[in-house]
């Protein structure tokens, strides 16, 4: 329930740098604990990918998350399991949209502080980037851009719909294991309600990837200092979720959200109380780890 994404482009690129460590807690992961216990490793591939760091910049890049992990583990962590435990208690009953609207924004609260916390690290990072680095960060989004294109537009409006659902599918059976076929078919169908228009979607990361690489490319061509490289920035991560609410494509993004979330209603609506105790198990397991790690 606490997982599930809104929105098919995913999050913000270059803010990812920093939220991927956040998403790594919420992983469909056998094991959570270990997951976040090499999110160090992880993060640091995840950013050489984009900018293929130097021999200089390695060194304190891996600092600078580990640093950011550490202040993660001992200032969040605890949050985490409060709202997992909110979460059981909302599966005990019957949760509204209202509720599901507020989990939501709550992490999305979560994910701006975590970006905003690495802001003179980011600004670091962006004032080391050479040209060539800047070239293979923007073949690497068009590459994610294939790849979006690949896996969400291909075919038809019935097979667009078929991936999207079967996406969901393996976020609710993390939760609730398996479903029976009539319950497959409710869910289908309340996924289809949804509008469908993943044009929209790419527009949307094709803008956030032009407005980071203007950033980087900005700082690189005027030489800013890092305290203005850290202003543009922070500007650049509140104007990226305030988008969110104010979208050029408005009306489709509040019509998607609030069928994600009926969808959302409907799975819960509809699970078994067998099912309902599998989610709970899950939400258990990751509390205990959340509360190990914190330790």
């Amino acid at each position: 329930m606490k997982k599930f994404n809104m929105q098919p482009g995913g999050a913000r690129p270059f803010a990812r740098y920093l939220l991927l460590a956040a998403m790594l807690l919420l992983a469909a992961c056998s094991s959570l604990r270990l997951a976040y216990n090499h999110s160090d490793t992880l993060l640091y591939w995840w950013v050489d990918a984009y900018v293929d760091l130097d021999s200089d910049q390695k060194s304190w890049v891996k600092k600078d998350i580990d640093d950011l992990i550490l202040w993660h583990r001992k200032t969040q962590l605890r949050d985490y399991v409060q709202i997992l435990q909110t979460a059981q208690k909302q599966l005990q009953g019957n949760p509204t949209q209202a509720e599901l609207q507020a989990d939501y924004d709550d992490i999305k609260k979560r994910s701006q502080t975590l970006l905003l916390k690495a802001l003179p690290q980011l600004a670091d990072l962006a004032q080391s980037l050479k040209p060539e680095q800047i070239e293979q960060m923007q073949k690497k989004f068009a590459s994610n851009n294939d790849e979006f294109r690949k896996k969400n537009m291909k075919g038809d409006r019935e097979r667009q719909q078929k991936y999207r659902y079967q996406k969901s599918m393996e976020q609710f059976e993390l939760w609730f294991g398996n479903f029976s076929d009539e319950q497959e078919a409710v869910i289908r169908k309340a996924s289809d309600a949804r509008p469908l228009d993943n044009g929209i979607w790419l527009a949307e990361r094709m803008q956030r990837q032009k407005e980071v690489l203007d950033l980087v490319q900005n700082v690189q061509r005027e030489k800013l200092s890092k305290e203005a490289t850290m202003a543009q920035i922070q500007s650049l991560i509140r104007t990226s979720f305030q988008r969110i609410e104010h979208s050029d494509h408005q009306a489709f993004t509040d019509a998607y959200n609030d069928g994600t979330l009926q969808l959302i209603l409907t799975v819960i609506k509809i699970a078994t109380p067998e099912q309902k105790a599998h989610a709970q198990q899950r939400m258990q397991g990751w509390i205990d780890d959340f509360k190990s790690l914190a330790a």
